[in-house]
């Protein structure tokens, strides 16, 4: 914070106490020229104002108030570029990265700073460190039946993943549903934690330059005819399977989709982007570009264990 900003918030700060200090004293005072406890000659639906001073105790609250806020000013941060006499700061300022954040615990550990989010969380590491060691030695198959795991799991995905895949975990346009049984990458307990650990990137590449306007059209009519859809015309789809060998390479000869690459299952009716024709051919034309973030710097792979099995518990009863 510049100079000039700093002493801006101090004069703002200290003046607006002043001033609550000098609002008392004035309220305090008997301006109205009637004695105290007389009639101030006000009356509203038979209700008489009287004269009369604050209450006593009402008065040394306003003064204990004022006399805590110098006081916390004094020894916290909040007149502009002063620390505070004890040094205190809620968290690491400036911080763009999980690097950054772990040099800056260890500079203020060094300096004597009182990192009030850092020493929450170094109690919080290790009071529950034993609870997350004794879960990360059993099977995700295991915790998956687990009540207490669960919840300790879908409180950490709605912590880290909902943003994305919901609340429920039912997803929404371009971020897959977690409930049901179809997987870009794979379901099994192994590949959800190779997800978490390692994030995904997927590319579907544009074809517009390679197919042109009229090659995506007949693609997009085969596209639509691997998923049955009606009121097709067969020319376009004829023309389109002979196109669709540039697709087969990924999503394979019969559409069904390859783990390997995270290509969808293009035969069934579940789209990440959408499956009407528009949408198709606005994937077609522009391509899409997915990123799934890695966790495990974030999480930690004991807590990723965790998210884990509560992830592949959505989809067992399907």
């Amino acid at each position: 914070m510049s100079s000039f900003w700093s002493i801006w918030i101090s004069v703002i700060t200290l003046g607006s106490i002043l001033g609550c200090f000098l609002l008392l004293r004035w309220c305090l005072s008997n301006q109205t020229g009637v004695k105290e406890g007389d009639d101030m000659h006000h009356e509203f639906d038979g209700i008489i104002e009287i004269n009369n001073q604050l209450p006593k105790w009402w008065t040394y609250l306003f003064y204990i108030c004022i006399a805590w806020g110098l006081i916390y000013l004094v020894l916290y941060p909040g007149l502009g570029n002063f620390k505070g006499l004890l040094n205190w700061q809620s968290s690491n300022q400036k911080i763009l990265s999980l690097e950054e954040s772990r040099a800056a615990i260890e500079l203020v550990k060094d300096n004597g700073v009182i990192s009030q989010y850092d020493r929450e969380v170094a109690f919080a590491n290790e009071l529950y460190a034993p609870i997350f060691d004794g879960y990360y030695k059993q099977p995700i198959t295991d915790l998956a039946k687990d009540p207490e795991a669960l919840k300790i799991g879908q409180r950490l995905f709605s912590q880290n993943c909902s943003q994305c895949h919901g609340s429920d975990a039912r997803g929404q346009r371009g971020f897959p549903n977690l409930t049901d049984d179809d997987w870009l990458y794979g379901g099994t307990p192994e590949k959800i934690t190779e997800t978490l650990i390692n994030g995904r990137q997927a590319l579907m590449p544009a074809q517009l330059d390679a197919m042109g306007e009229q090659g995506i059209k007949e693609l997009v009519s085969y596209v639509l005819s691997l998923s049955n859809r009606p009121e097709l015309d067969q020319d376009l789809v004829e023309a389109g399977e002979a196109r669709f060998a540039i697709c087969a390479a990924c999503h394979g000869q019969d559409g069904k989709g390859n783990y390997a690459f995270g290509a969808p299952n293009l035969t069934d009716q579940t789209w990440l982007y959408g499956g009407t024709e528009k949408t198709i051919t606005e994937t077609l034309t522009y391509g899409r570009n997915g990123v799934m973030p890695s966790f495990k710097n974030t999480l930690g792979e004991k807590k990723i264990h965790l998210v884990a099995a509560y992830v592949y518990s959505l989809s067992q009863d399907k």
